[in-house]
């Protein structure tokens, strides 16, 4: 796999699309941030580190990432659109002054910076700039 986080952020597309109410991942400290950001945004649920034993090998133990999705009253999902950004092969980096606006400042950013993963706003707050992963609304 060339690139996890468009696995991952593909994952919870295709859940939404079928009104899944989980997905499982194997764990990163990326994913695991990114989840955090969406979880303190309201765009998920909930998220969870489960150790799971592997089929192969009975003492090897692994980290996944459970993300249990949120949806309205209605049944439509908390997130609507979810975009890779910058990718392996093109990167794509913002400084302070041209940080993005997603739908008008309604939806959000994730900027990696110095100071880790935060989102647009926190970005400008701090008058920082850096990667930009991915956008949601």
């Amino acid at each position: 796999m060339t690139d996890p986080i468009a696995d991952m952020l593909t994952q919870i597309r295709n859940a939404l699309a079928v009104k899944k109410e989980a997905i499982v991942l194997p764990m990163s400290k990326i994913k695991y941030n990114i989840a955090k950001i969406f979880e303190r945004e309201g765009l998920v649920e909930k998220i969870e580190v489960l150790k799971i034993q592997s089929k192969k090998n009975k003492s090897a133990i692994f980290d996944e990432l459970k993300i249990v999705l949120k949806y309205k009253k209605n049944n439509q999902p908390a997130i609507t659109f979810l975009k890779r950004i910058s990718k392996p092969g093109l990167r794509t980096y913002v400084n302070k002054e041209n940080l993005p606006r997603v739908l008008n400042n309604l939806g959000i950013a994730i900027i990696s910076t110095s100071n880790g993963l935060i989102t647009n706003k926190e970005a400008a707050k701090l008058g920082i700039g850096g990667e930009v992963i991915c956008e949601i609304y």
